[in-house]
């Protein structure tokens, strides 16, 4: 038996045979042209006095506001759903199957059920209405087909204009759902401004993310203190403080008084410096003598980032920052290491 070509060469040979699919740029510059268009299409065409009336309804319930869908159209209910109970709003995804086997329990008489269909005609939410009104729920169709059945069932219907889909068959719901999406987010940015809500409030949904430890966390949150404080008086040896230097991770020496009043800073950079400069003279020279008197610093109750901003700032960037109290006592230090392990 003759030897097998090497796998990587066969596989090779295999591939130059097939004609493998090609993107024309043109074509697809030409398809997001077609989506801008179409997308152009609704927001012309809009009726604002809908939107409106949808919009103030959402904002005056007092019970929950639920959303179910089918396929994609469920999809972008669930997203939007989950946008405004990011924001504080009471809202939940009800899945229309699931609400026909027991779910729609959850469904009381100070609720609104918002319905995304495209089409209106869905099997599952035509099924779903009745039962949602025997609970007394408010119910809107948000749709994109004229004369369809969901519109004639709800006690409100959204219109949104459909020109058609990007899809060359026009079956895809592809910018039909783009259309949703886009409704639905702008509708929940309304009522977050009717709501008032703040930079704080939206932080306290995310806490665990980037946008709620840049409104949350403030310096006292993150420094270290007590123990982990590397510091020492002004009249110690340098020499003798290359431990405490060294050790507690901070990368400086704080220097201070009796009371803890912060006089200055020394860091590892000063001490490289200093070496070069004095050579054995550096045995006979204390902290006081090369430390920093005029660091940058910051209160407790300043925002982490503010700290993170403050050590980028020029003139030169820093490591850390002193954290002093209103009688510049010395309670703890922030470093460029610990905001960014916090997540900043």
């Amino acid at each position: 038996m003759g030897s097998l070509p090497p796998f990587s060469d066969a596989v090779s040979s295999s591939l130059s045979k097939q004609s493998l699919p090609l993107i024309d740029e043109a074509a697809l510059l030409n398809l997001f042209k077609s989506q801008q268009n179409h997308i152009n299409f609704f927001f012309n065409n809009i009726d604002h006095s809908q939107t409106l009336a949808f919009t103030r309804t959402l904002l005056n319930s007092s019970g929950t506001i639920f959303f179910t869908g089918v396929g994609k159209s469920g999809f972008v209910a669930h997203k939007i759903s989950q946008t405004l109970v990011s924001l504080g709003i009471t809202s939940a995804f009800l899945s229309p199957v699931d609400a026909l086997h027991g779910d729609i329990g959850i469904l009381s008489d100070h609720d609104v059920l918002v319905l995304f269909s495209k089409s209106g005609n869905t099997e599952e939410l035509v099924r779903l209405v009745p039962c949602a009104r025997s609970k007394g729920a408010y119910l809107i169709s948000v749709t994109s087909v004229e004369g369809n059945v969901l519109a004639g069932m709800c006690d409100m219907n959204v219109h949104l204009p459909l020109e058609r889909e990007l899809c060359p068959f026009n079956l895809a719901p592809v910018t039909s759902t783009a259309i949703q999406m886009v409704f639905g987010d702008t509708v929940a940015i309304a009522l977050m401004q009717a709501r008032n809500l703040s930079k704080e409030d939206y932080a306290s949904n995310h806490p665990a993310g980037r946008i709620g430890k840049h409104l949350i966390f403030k310096v006292k949150d993150v420094m270290k203190k007590q123990d982990e404080l590397p510091v020492c008086r002004e009249a110690d040896l340098i020499m003798d403080q290359l431990v405490e230097l060294t050790s507690k991770g901070c990368g400086c020496l704080l220097v201070v008084d009796e009371q803890l009043h912060l006089i200055g800073t020394f860091t590892d950079g000063d001490l490289r410096r200093t070496l070069k400069a004095s050579g054995e003279g550096i045995f006979k020279l204390t902290v006081g003598e090369m430390c920093n008197r005029k660091p940058k610093i910051i209160g407790p109750d300043a925002m982490a980032v503010e700290a993170m901003k403050k050590m980028e700032a020029p003139p030169s960037a820093v490591q850390f920052l002193p954290v002093i109290s209103d009688e510049n006592v010395l309670i703890g230090i922030v470093t460029l290491h610990g905001l960014v392990s916090a997540g900043l």
